[in-house]
């Protein structure tokens, strides 16, 4: 592990948490749209993590031959899909895009997004103390080695 090694891990998870909430403000803000460009109402996105390997061949072979997980370096966004639930069927007939009276809602419901917003603002706040942290840590390594 180098000396920066925190801070990058920390720098990762920053990143992937900000789109994260970027994802779920589209959802909220697409909570009510019955038409897309594609198509049909908006169909929920959801984000998909993925660990960074760790790029050290002795860590993980250490990680191997020990049985243990090798430290990795962070987290990635891998992916950003569409949530396959089905749409909500809401009765309108004088809306335009009913059919035989029903209209199709989106698959998004505004309580999860909160909950998951709540989520990613949290593991967004947790990374910023643990980059500090790692922050001070580096700093005073480098004055013992003044």
């Amino acid at each position: 592990m180098g000396l920066f090694t925190g801070l990058s891990i920390s720098a990762s998870g920053l990143s992937a948490n900000s789109t994260w909430m970027d994802v779920i403000a589209n959802n909220i803000a697409n909570a009510n749209t019955t038409r897309t460009p594609q198509g049909g109402p908006y169909r929920r996105e959801e984000v998909v993590f993925s660990a960074l390997p760790s790029s050290s061949f002795a860590s993980v072979l250490q990680g191997a031959t020990t049985s243990q997980n090798a430290v990795g370096n962070g987290v990635a966004i891998q992916s950003i899909v569409q949530d396959p639930s089905p749409f909500k069927l809401v009765y309108d007939p004088s809306n335009p895009n009913a059919v035989n009276g029903y209209v199709q809602m989106p698959n998004v419901n505004t309580s999860t997004e909160m909950v998951d917003l709540l989520t990613a603002s949290h593991a967004y706040q947790a990374n910023v103390t643990a980059f500090n942290a790692a922050k001070q840590v580096d700093v005073q390594a480098l004055q013992i080695g003044k």
